[in-house]
């Protein structure tokens, strides 16, 4: 008996802290993934948005302006297309995140077999869009924000910096293949961050500066040389 509690309390706990797409307001297009080479290259952006629209969200590019009743940035989702390699096909396939970078949704692979690569990537990802359609999002009015969503520690728990949520010029870590992408409120992509041997340190690209990302005196600092002399900058960072 009191396993099956035990059972019970923990599914409990578990569906507590589900998410579900219809959690969220809308979504966030990049310019770029990480397989191109371009900004909008073979038009990606520009499919992924259009096929959004037809699954009933309101999509956003990154550079875009967002609406004023769309202030957390825990309220939207955030989309990135994945590329599957495989010989003489094209396989793509859509993942939504939340603000912390957690898949909340993948999708179902779309494929093509088109020669041209500009007409191979939208056939498969229209096919990657047909399992995404066929969810019915339809925003379900639930308040999601940066303060009620359970996050994991992504950095090593010995890298402890203060983080002062208040900041208006805070920067959100999103996990990335290599590393991290610091995203402001907007959002926008303001550093790439690649990951060292050691945690308390990550290559950091800002612009077109490359420099460091550092841990110590109890913040994080973005170093890089600038004629020849160092420069650190604190950077207010929530991971």
């Amino acid at each position: 008996m009191k396993l099956k509690v035990l059972l019970t309390l923990l599914l409990c706990s578990v569906l507590g802290f589900s998410q579900s797409i219809n959690d969220y307001k809308a979504v966030i297009i990049p310019l770029k993934y990480d397989f191109m080479k371009t900004d909008n290259q073979y038009r990606l952006a520009t499919v992924t948005k259009s096929n959004l629209l037809r699954a009933g969200f309101k999509a956003y590019y990154a550079n875009e302006e967002i609406p004023a009743g769309l202030g957390d940035r825990c309220e939207l989702l955030y989309i990135d297309v994945k590329k599957d390699n495989a010989f003489l096909v094209t396989k793509l396939f859509v993942e939504l995140k939340d603000c912390y970078g957690k898949v909340v949704y993948t999708s179902e692979i779309g494929k093509s077999r088109e020669k041209d690569y500009e007409a191979a990537y939208k056939e498969s990802l229209d096919n990657a869009f047909i399992s995404v359609i066929g969810q019915h999002y339809k925003y379900n009015g639930k308040t999601i924000t940066s303060q009620s969503l359970p996050t994991t520690a992504p950095v090593a728990a010995t890298v402890i910096p203060t983080v002062d949520v208040s900041d208006p010029n805070l920067l959100y870590a999103q996990p990335t293949e290599n590393g991290y992408q610091l995203i402001d409120k907007t959002p926008k992509v303001v550093m790439k961050l690649l990951k060292t041997s050691r945690p308390d340190s990550f290559i950091a690209i800002k612009d077109a500066v490359q420099g460091s990302l550092n841990a110590k005196d109890n913040g994080w600092y973005f170093e890089y040389y600038q004629n020849d002399k160092l420069v650190s900058e604190k950077i207010s960072v929530k991971f």
